[in-house]
């Protein structure tokens, strides 16, 4: 089975519904579908071996994503907000590309030797159209690997992850039911195209039927202008994003929100008094909390709705603490929490996630990262409760090692951002002669508010104990994350 399934079957049973808008356009399901085809037929006569996109959103990359499925060949997103150097090397792994998106830096970052084939974006769709309005007969697409995406790196080199068309429909298959959606129903898409949760929104959205409103460039003004545009009723942001929607929305931005009906989040840590504010802010939105990663083809376990006003309605500590959980793992897809010798954890104990499913990939274009009875292992550290709820707690790279005692980063910074004062926090480990590594932890305070460095390690003194003591205390403006909403501890270890 191909991912193109999914836009055929859109066509065959709607072909005149909308499916896409963006930037004043709409899009029917039968447009997008034989641009796709198209698309399949200018790949195959460029002999490229990938399909690349250098742009912001735009029907672009919806048509590209479904035209290299057709045309059998891997789909690479690529981050435009990368430093030239580092794209550079990202290109020279996927040579000879189709490249589309912005032809200036492109040119200058790619060498000619390898072959490539830049495009603009409205060359590349007018180029799609005309081949799709004379393709004729029964496409026959591959079922191989539908998409490569580069990590994002926050803490090492980006790796090639491998998703299959298996994978990626196992699960929009397993989740999505088709045609699910009515006609006044929108989905407000805002996260970029080369990150998984845009990859599965337009495929997901695609097999619901649901109309799709492209955001190219994020801002609150403008994902809120476009919701009230589109009457959107569903959307996915992350946490950064959602952040900067209630500032707009608590400062009196014009918007009507009306139709708005749900609100999935993910992709970073959410502050609970961020999601309360929000359920207080929209009572009437269902908020979903979705955790996944790209080598799991987005989600693997869920907060619904209903868990979320559960949680914040009840009196029971244990309850109202999995408003900051990510919920239980969905049914096609086993979760387990496992210490460094692959010993399963009962619960209450962190370690590290491993996860299971048709779904997971956990293939790189470098090597596998699947045991040998299918588990991948995140690297990403947390722990269930009694009832299955998954609390994440950092990377597991990210364990600070203090003479040969594991600490991890999230217990000293839950520990700080219940203080009033504290806005954000960040723990990290850092070169110490005597432990081999130290505690660093990086404060942001709130307006008009401050604690000593004495005052911050006697806090953690008398919460925890001595060992989470920080050496050293950073007092910063904001701390780094990247678009996704995710904490780049690199960053922060180099200013230490």
């Amino acid at each position: 089975m191909n991912i193109a399934l999914l836009l055929q079957m859109a066509a065959d049973a709607g072909p005149d519904r909308i499916g896409l808008a963006c930037e004043g356009t709409s899009w029917t399901y039968d447009d997008l579908y034989c641009a796709a085809k198209g698309a399949a037929i200018v790949f195959e006569q460029s002999q490229c071996d990938y399909v690349a996109l250098l742009d912001e959103s735009s029907e672009a990359a919806f048509i590209a994503l479904f035209g290299a499925a057709i045309a059998g060949k891997p789909y690479v997103p690529l981050n435009y907000r990368l430093a030239d150097e580092d794209l550079a090397a990202l290109i020279k792994r996927i040579q000879p590309a189709y490249l589309i998106g912005n032809i200036t830096r492109a040119s200058a970052v790619t060498d000619k030797a390898d072959g490539h084939h830049i495009i603009a974006r409205t060359a590349f769709v007018n180029e799609a159209i005309s081949a799709g309005a004379a393709a004729s007969g029964e496409e026959k697409p591959n079922d191989g690997i539908a998409a490569q995406i580069f990590t994002s790196g926050t803490t090492a080199a980006p790796k090639a992850a491998l998703l299959k068309h298996s994978n990626l429909l196992g699960y929009i298959l397993g989740s999505v039911e088709f045609m699910a959606s009515t006609e006044d129903e929108c989905a407000l898409v805002s996260v970029p195209p080369y990150h998984i949760a845009g990859i599965s929104a337009l495929m997901s959205s695609c097999y619901a039927m649901r109309k799709i409103a492209l955001l190219p460039s994020f801002t609150p003004e403008a994902w809120l202008d476009l919701a009230t545009g589109e009457r959107a009723s569903n959307s996915f942001v992350v946490p950064t994003m959602l952040s900067r929607i209630i500032e707009s929305l608590d400062a009196g931005y014009a918007s009507d929100l009306s139709n708005l009906r749900a609100i999935a989040y993910g992709g970073g840590r959410m502050p609970p008094e961020l999601i309360d504010r929000a359920l207080d802010l929209l009572p009437t939105v269902n908020f979903t909390n979705a955790y996944g990663l790209t080598e799991t083809s987005s989600t693997i376990a869920l907060l619904g709705p209903e868990e979320h006003r559960a949680a914040k309605s009840s009196a029971d500590p244990d309850v109202r603490a999995r408003l900051g959980s990510v919920g239980r793992a969905l049914p096609a897809v086993e979760i387990e929490v496992r210490d460094e010798e692959g010993k399963v954890l009962p619960p209450g104990e962190r370690g590290e996630i491993y996860v299971r499913g048709e779904q997971v990939s956990g293939e790189y274009r470098e090597k596998s990262a699947l045991t040998a009875d299918g588990w991948f292992p995140t690297r990403d550290a947390g722990y269930m409760d009694t009832e299955g709820y998954l609390f994440l707690a950092g990377r597991a790279d990210d364990v600070i090692v203090r003479g040969g005692e594991n600490i991890s980063p999230g217990e000293i910074e839950d520990v700080l951002e219940l203080l009033p004062e504290v806005s954000d926090v960040a723990a990290v480990g850092i070169p110490s002669e005597e432990w081999g590594e130290a505690v660093g932890v990086a404060v942001v305070y709130k307006d008009g508010h401050a604690l000593s460095d004495n005052e911050i390690c006697e806090i953690i003194r008398k919460r925890l104990r001595s060992s989470r003591v920080p050496e050293r205390v950073l007092t910063l403006e904001r701390l780094p994350y990247n678009e996704m909403g995710k904490l780049l501890r690199r960053e922060i270890k180099a200013l230490f």
